[in-house]
């Protein structure tokens, strides 16, 4: 990996970017919380706050007229750990954290009683050095304060290390910058569909275009 020497540690997000799950699964739970809250959802509404194309879940959900509390209440018991973990998959080019030696944290939006399957179904739990499933009492990303725990538990705040961030999302970018880190972008789903262009340090499509100059990504 090109990019390692210049950093002292690597943040990471989870699904979106390491890994992601099989579109059957997504549209099932949208159809099963869509009959709980009486409103059905589209596929692209699903696309949409599945993989968080337009910025905060919370906020666009509202757009819509949705609660977000009733929402995500309904989602987390409609979702199956274990089935979740089942159709979950990790994308070929994120085998590289493997190889990385440097402290890796793991900062993800995704539950933990979610997270801890998928990371042992697809087998990275051992990439990590730390973890944080993000709660109201953590922070959401963009937030820099997930980051920052992550950063204290790795022995690599406040002392001069420099560390990039990971994501393939707007907020990732954003909880990077905050917490004055680089920021990768791994654009997982394409521009097109998610409807705008996420500037980052670092822009791709893969992380095997990370042996690539900043200037050309």
């Amino acid at each position: 990996m090109a990019l390692e020497r210049d950093y002292d540690f690597w943040l990471l997000d989870l699904d979106g970017t390491l890994v992601d799950v099989e579109w059957s699964y997504t549209r099932e739970v949208f159809d099963r919380v869509g009959d709980r809250l009486g409103r059905e959802f589209t596929d692209r509404e699903a696309d949409v706050i599945w993989n968080g194309l337009t910025g905060s879940r919370d906020h666009q959900l509202r757009e819509w007229g949705v609660d977000p509390t009733a929402f995500w209440e309904a989602f987390h018991e409609e979702e199956d750990p274990l089935v979740r973990a089942e159709q979950t998959y990790l994308h070929e080019d994120a085998a590289f954290v493997a190889d990385l030696e440097v402290p890796v944290g793991l900062v993800t939006h995704c539950q933990e009683f979610l997270a801890e399957p998928v990371l042992d179904n697809v087998g990275i739990r051992d990439w990590f050095d730390a973890q944080l499933c993000c709660t109201e009492e953590t922070g959401w990303k963009p937030d820099p304060t997930p980051v920052q725990s992550v950063m204290s538990e790795l022995g690599v705040a406040h002392n001069g290390h420099q560390g990039v961030l990971a994501g393939d999302g707007a907020n990732d970018v954003g909880a990077a910058w905050n917490a004055g880190l680089d920021a990768i972008h791994v654009e997982r789903v394409g521009h097109d569909r998610r409807g705008q262009c996420v500037l980052g340090d670092y822009r791709v499509r893969s992380f095997d275009e990370l042996s690539c100059s900043p200037a050309s990504l």
